[in-house]
């Protein structure tokens, strides 16, 4: 796959650092991904993965870099300053409710009040205005979904998938950061989430991808950002590698050149 993402930085890490007392999960990491981009962040267990998408989400506070997006300095302590940043994240839980409809869930802790005033004040939601944008979303990503008052324990891991990727785009997102999406799936929902993935960066989101599944990578993916030991050692086009290249660089059996 080519693609050529715009020319506007949607994210630049400068210098990431991030220390749990001996312990230095990150060193200096830096890194850009443009709009319309979707770039693999890869790494063996303990490389420095998780603390990283840490710091961009909010839920850890660098200890030394800079975070820019959209080409200006940010300071991001807070899932909420990521939010407000334009920062989405889908982990791999998806952080769903199984007996809430999908348009609840959709709306998870940003529910839409009544537009009546009296039935506002009293805290009562707009469930057909949400039920109207949850389809709205949902078909900008050509998902076919059932009743949308049906519960989401009732879908398959791939609509569940979409439902969660919806959520994070419909929010205005920049980037959206996708904690192996494919992981508990098979064969066709894999590549289904792979296609709404490319759908979306077709449409100017920028899209950070962790996945240990390097045919994944490779199908989806237009740069690989490697970590090893909490550094990045890599930053290369994903046409350039082969899969083989890919696993010698996370394992360090290879240098970049």
């Amino acid at each position: 796959m080519v693609r050529t993402g715009l020319a506007q930085k949607a994210l630049e890490l400068k210098g990431i650092t991030k220390e749990f007392g001996a312990v230095k999960a990150l060193q200096g990491v830096s890194f850009s991904i443009h709009k319309g981009e979707v770039v693999a962040l890869l790494g063996d267990n303990g490389a420095g993965k998780s603390t990283l998408v840490r710091c961009i989400a909010g839920l850890y506070a660098p200890d030394q870099g800079e975070i820019h997006v959209n080409e200006q300095q940010v300071t991001i302590r807070t899932p909420q300053d990521a939010r407000d940043h334009g920062i989405e994240t889908v982990f791999q839980d998806l952080a769903m409710i199984p007996d809430f409809d999908i348009a609840s869930n959709l709306f998870l802790n940003r529910e839409m009040l009544s537009k009546n005033p009296i039935l506002r004040w009293f805290g009562w939601l707009d469930q057909q205005g949400m039920q109207k944008r949850a389809r709205k979303s949902l078909n900008r990503l050509n998902s076919r979904l059932p009743d949308f008052s049906a519960k989401v324990s009732t879908l398959s891991g791939g609509q569940r998938q979409a439902v969660a990727i919806a959520r994070a785009v419909n929010w205005g997102a920049d980037l959206v950061i996708m904690d192996e999406p494919t992981a508990a799936l098979g064969v066709e929902q894999s590549a289904q989430v792979n296609e709404l993935i490319k759908l979306i960066s077709s449409q100017g989101v920028a899209v950070l991808l962790i996945s240990h599944n390097m045919q994944h990578v490779l199908e989806t993916c237009d740069r690989a950002v490697v970590l090893y030991q909490g550094r990045s050692v890599a930053d290369v086009a994903v046409s350039d590698v082969s899969k083989e290249d890919l696993v010698a660089l996370i394992t360090g059996a290879k240098v970049a050149a």
